[in-house]
């Protein structure tokens, strides 16, 4: 049973003079990046696919490090496209992306919508699956497109409910055959619980 991991960079260096593509992750989410490799989870990846973002990039090149893999990176794995804005201040970033997520259909501000975004990054995971030799993938991205992957696994509609826990850094996992979900968002840096399949 090949499983998929979607992994959502951690804590980022917020910098509102560059670009957010280009943003690399902050000392915190470096740490927390390393801090993912003792997970009992990361031994059975065999293959890692990133977006082309910086911060997704360094996060999968600690992974692939560990592992002695090399990083596959797809352009199209990007997070929602918010260049009409760039970098907005936190509580306006949230009240657009929580438009984003309630209108899916509607451009919020000129950003990408929430249903193209969704339809680019399921597109992107399953060519990237439709090339893989079987075993379990990680793939490395942002939290908005993963939830929207996450919850069209899931068979709901889109909204903000599914979202990730703030400052990213998370995880949740997928039967690649069934196209199930075996597990919601989990912090990529603490243990499994003991309840938890």
């Amino acid at each position: 049973m090949p499983i998929a991991y979607y992994i959502t960079h951690p804590q980022v260096r917020i910098d509102a003079n560059v670009p957010v593509p280009e943003w690399g992750l902050s000392d915190i989410g470096r740490a927390r990046a390393v801090a993912m490799l003792d997970q009992p989870w990361i031994g059975s990846i065999g293959r890692i696919v990133s977006s082309a973002e910086r911060k997704a990039i360094e996060t999968a090149e600690i992974l692939a490090d560990h592992l002695g893999l090399a990083v596959e990176v797809r352009e199209r794995m990007l997070e929602n496209d918010r260049s009409a804005t760039g970098f907005l201040p936190p509580p306006e970033f949230e009240a657009a992306a929580d438009q984003f997520f309630a209108n899916p259909h509607e451009s919020i501000r000129g950003w990408e919508r929430a249903i193209d975004a969704q339809s680019r990054i399921v597109g992107e995971v399953e060519e990237a699956l439709a090339a893989s030799g079987g075993g379990n993938v990680a793939f490395v991205g942002h939290g908005g497109v993963g939830t929207l992957l996450l919850l069209l696994l899931d068979g709901r509609e889109i909204s903000r409910t599914a979202d990730q826990p703030a400052g990213g850094g998370n995880y949740f996992a997928y039967d690649v055959a069934l196209r199930r979900v075996l597990h919601g968002w989990r912090p990529i840096d603490e243990p499994v619980p003991h309840h938890a399949n």
